[in-house]
C-alpha cells in the first residue's frame, strides 16, 4: 500500500503523520520528544518505530516531506526605513514565511546595532527600506554597514529597486545575499509574497541547523518550510478553497507551543461597523503573528511576566492562594519535557494556555479608537476587525489533549476589560483533533484538493 509520510520537527515534539496516497485517510500518527540537544534523528526514529507498529505490513512511503521549528525554528532580523511602514512590511514578510523575528531595526544602523545583529543567533537578515524610486540613502548605508561587519548569514534584499545595482556591487564577493521584489513598492502597498518565497527557499537549502538535521535530508523528499508556514498554508487552503472546491471562509488558527504562541488569520478584517475609518498599513488576507514570550515550556517564565496576577485571576486558577505560582512556571521552564498527569498540574497548564490565547489574540487583533471629525464622532481602526469572525481553530498539544478545548479557545474572545480590542465575539470552535495541520499544509504543497478534503474531515467541532 502506498502512503505519504509527513514529519514535523517541532520545538518540543517530532510528529509523524502517515496519509494514504489513494484515499483521504490518515493511517496513523505518532510523536516523540524532539532530541535537539543530541541528534534530531533519535527522536525521529523513536516516533517512526511507534508509527510502524500502528500500520499494516507492506506500507511503502512514496513521498516523505518535512517541516521544522526545531532549534528555535527560523530566526530573522528585519531591517527597514520607517518603523510604521517599510520596517513593518519587512516584519510581516518574515512572519508570513514562518520565521520568528528576533530583532527589528529602522532608519540608519549604527555600530552598536550592527554588533547586536552580529552577536545574535539569527539565521537570516531581511533588508528592506524605501519605496521604489524613493529614499536610497538608508538602505545603501545599512547594506554597507552589514558588509563592513562581515556578516556571514544570508541577507534577503527586498527594498527600493533603484538601489539593487549598488547593493549588488557592495555585496558581491563579500556576502551571501539574495535580491527579491520590494516589500513596499509604493506607499502603503504591501508586496510580501516574493520575499516570503525567497526566505522559504533559503530555509530549505541552508538554514536547517539542528543537530542531526543534515542527515534528515538523506532520506526525505525535502524540508519544504518552517512549521508555522505549513500551518498557515493549511489555514489558507481551508479558508479559501481550491479551483475545484470551496473553503469554509474566514478563520483564525491559534497554535500554542512550548516556545511560542502563533496566531494565523485568513480574512480581510475590514470594519464590521459603520463610521469606522482605517489607518495604518493595509492588512494581508493571510496574516501570522508569533509571540515569542508566550509558550508553555521554553517561554514559561516570560509568559509569567506577561500575565501578571491580572490574567491568572481572569482565567480562574483554582486554589491560587495555596499555590506558589512563580515556582510552577519555573518548573515548566526548566523541565521542558514535563507532561502533567495529576489534575492540579493539568489545570495549571490549561490556565497557562488560556493566558497564551488571551494575550496573543489581543496582540493579533486590531483596535478601534474614537476620533473627532468635521462630521462628528467617528472611529479609527488599526489592524484587523475580527469581531464577526466565524471560526476559531485550536491546535497545539495543550489544546489537542484537553478535555475542554473550547474552554481554552474562549479565552481569545472579546473581553469587557479591553474595550478597544477587535477580538472575536461569537465564533464557532474547531479543533485540529489529530494534530495534523502542519502535515496537511505540507500535503497542500503537492495536492491542494486532497489537502482541503482532509482538512474538512479532520478539523472538527469542539
Amino acid at each position: 500500500m502506498e502512503a505519504f509520510l509527513f514529519i514535523d520537527f517541532g520545538s518540543t515534539y517530532t510528529k509523524l503523520t502517515a496519509v494514504s496516497a489513494e484515499d483521504d485517510v490518515i493511517l496513523a500518527t505518532a510523536k516523540s520528544y524532539t532530541t535537539v540537544e543530541t541528534d534530531v534523528m533519535d527522536g525521529y526514529r523513536k516516533a517512526l518505530s511507534d508509527l510502524m507498529t500502528r500500520l499494516d505490513n507492506g506500507i511503502e512511503f512514496t513521498k516523505k516531506l518535512a517541516c521544522s521549528s526545531a532549534a528555535g525554528g527560523l530566526k530573522i532580523v528585519a531591517i527597514g526605513l520607517v518603523p510604521e511602514l517599510t520596517m513593518e512590511a519587512a516584519k510581516r514578510a518574515a512572519l508570513g514565511a514562518g520565521a520568528r523575528v528576533t530583532d527589528v531595526f529602522s532608519f540608519k544602523l549604527n555600530s552598536s546595532e550592527v554588533n547586536q545583529i552580529k552577536a545574535s543567533k539569527a539565521d537570516m537578515i531581511l533588508l528592506a527600506g524605501g519605496t521604489n524610486g524613493g529614499n536610497t540613502d538608508v538602505i545603501v548605508h545599512n547594506a554597507r554597514m552589514l558588509r563592513d561587519a562581515k556578516i556571514s548569514i544570508p541577507v534577503v534584499v527586498a527594498g527600493n529597486k533603484s538601489c539593487n545595482d549598488e547593493i549588488i556591487e557592495l555585496f558581491e564577493g563579500h556576502m551571501n545575499y539574495f535580491i527579491t521584489e520590494n516589500v513596499m513598492p509604493s506607499l502603503n502597498n504591501i508586496n510580501v509574497e516574493p520575499a516570503r518565497e525567497t526566505i522559504r527557499k533559503i530555509f530549505m537549502e541552508n538554514i536547517v541547523k539542528a543537530k542531526g538535521m543534515v542527515h534528515v535530508k538523506e532520506f526525505i523528499s525535502g524540508i519544504l518550510m518552517p512549521t508555522p508556514a505549513a500551518v498557515l498554508k493549511a489555514a489558507e487552503v481551508l479558508s479559501e478553497g481550491t479551483k475545484n472546491e470551496d473553503g469554509i471562509g474566514d478563520l483564525a488558527v491559534i497554535d500554542i507551543g512550548g516556545a511560542t504562541t502563533d496566531v494565523h488569520t485568513v480574512c480581510e478584517g475590514a470594519p464590521s461597523k459603520p463610521s469606522v475609518i482605517l489607518r495604518g498599513l493595509e492588512e494581508p488576507v493571510a496574516k501570522r503573528t508569533v509571540e515569542g514570550d508566550l509558550g508553555m515550556r521554553y517561554s514559561a517564565m516570560s509568559l509569567y511576566e506577561a500575565a501578571g496576577r491580572k490574567y491568572i485571576r481572569r482565567h480562574k486558577l483554582k486554589n491560587i492562594e495555596n499555590i506558589d505560582v512563580e515556582k510552577e512556571f519555573e518548573k515548566r521552564n526548566h523541565e521542558t519535557d514535563f507532561v502533567p498527569t495529576e489534575e492540579k498540574d493539568i489545570h495549571f497548564d490549561e490556565v497557562m494556555a488560556k493566558i497564551c490565547v488571551d494575550i496573543s489574540m489581543t496582540r493579533h487583533a486590531g483596535t478601534v479608537t474614537q476620533v473627532y471629525s468635521p462630521l462628528g464622532m467617528m472611529y479609527s481602526q488599526e489592524g484587523k476587525d475580527l469581531m464577526e469572525l466565524p471560526y476559531l481553530i485550536g491546535t497545539g498539544g495543550v489544546i489537542v489533549n484537553s478535555k475542554d478545548p473550547s474552554g481554552i479557545l474562549k479565552a481569545g474572545l472579546f473581553h469587557e476589560e479591553d474595550l478597544e480590542s477587535l477580538k472575536p465575539r461569537h465564533p464557532k470552535y474547531l479543533l485540529d483533533e489529530k494534530y495534523v495541520l502542519s502535515a496537511l499544509g505540507l500535503l497542500a504543497m503537492v495536492d491542494e484538493d486532497k489537502a482541503l478534503r482532509m482538512l474538512k474531515k479532520y478539523i472538527v467541532k469542539c
